[in-house]
């Protein structure tokens, strides 16, 4: 928790409080299904807390917004986004329904209103849009903007910091996966925001809908 009061100050004691629960909580889920392995564990705060929370250092979800976690897996970049921006609406994804069961399970435990879980893959999700989608290592760019490109709602007005199109969270050379995507994202290099040296060739990507 001192890490992420390192780079973020103006938390609630609500928002403290379930911050400060989710560790125990995912270790404790942890040992009926695994979702996080036990190395990642050991470092929760660092290694999925905050690099989820590196998305809040650039964009800002306001009040009714809907976001989609696509892959959501055990809840990551989601479940803190959502702890994050309390206003906002997340929606986690995942063709998993066993990851979805965590999720559903520590959101409620911790207090967590402003989460939704469904047990679908993103291609097969109809009558639906989002204004942002967000994912975390789940598949290359390409194959992330051919699905969510049809769930993202053009928003009328852009406003400046509010996202409106595709943040995937990714590490490693990305250059030959952002040119076979077609894309031009906006790219963050995340160790320029966080110090520790976790976070070296880690990166942020926003490709706005047009």
């Amino acid at each position: 928790m001192q890490l992420i009061k390192k780079y973020f100050s103006e938390f609630t004691p609500a928002q403290e409080r379930q911050l400060f629960l989710l560790k125990d909580l995912y270790v404790e889920w942890n040992e009926k299904i695994n979702v996080i392995s036990r190395k990642d564990i050991d470092n929760f705060y660092l290694h999925h807390v905050l690099h989820s929370l590196a998305i809040a250092t650039r964009f800002n979800f306001k009040p009714g917004m809907n976001v989609m976690d696509l892959g959501a897996g055990g809840g990551f970049p989601g479940v803190p986004l959502a702890i994050f921006f309390p206003e906002a609406n997340f929606h986690l994804v995942d063709s998993i329904n066993k990851k979805l069961k965590v999720v559903t399970e520590i959101a409620s435990a911790a207090g967590i209103k402003n989460i939704t879980t469904q047990h679908i893959r993103a291609e097969e999700i109809k009558n639906r849009q989002f204004d942002t989608v967000v994912s975390r290592a789940v598949a290359p760019l390409k194959d992330l903007w051919y699905w969510s490109k049809p769930l993202i709602r053009k928003t009328a007005k852009a406003e400046k910091g509010v996202p409106n199109g595709l943040i995937c969270l990714k590490g490693g050379d990305l250059a030959n996966e952002i040119f076979e995507s077609g894309c031009k994202p906006f790219v963050f290099d995340i160790e320029t925001i966080f110090a520790e040296p976790f976070f070296a060739e880690k990166y942020m990507l926003y490709q706005p809908i047009k």
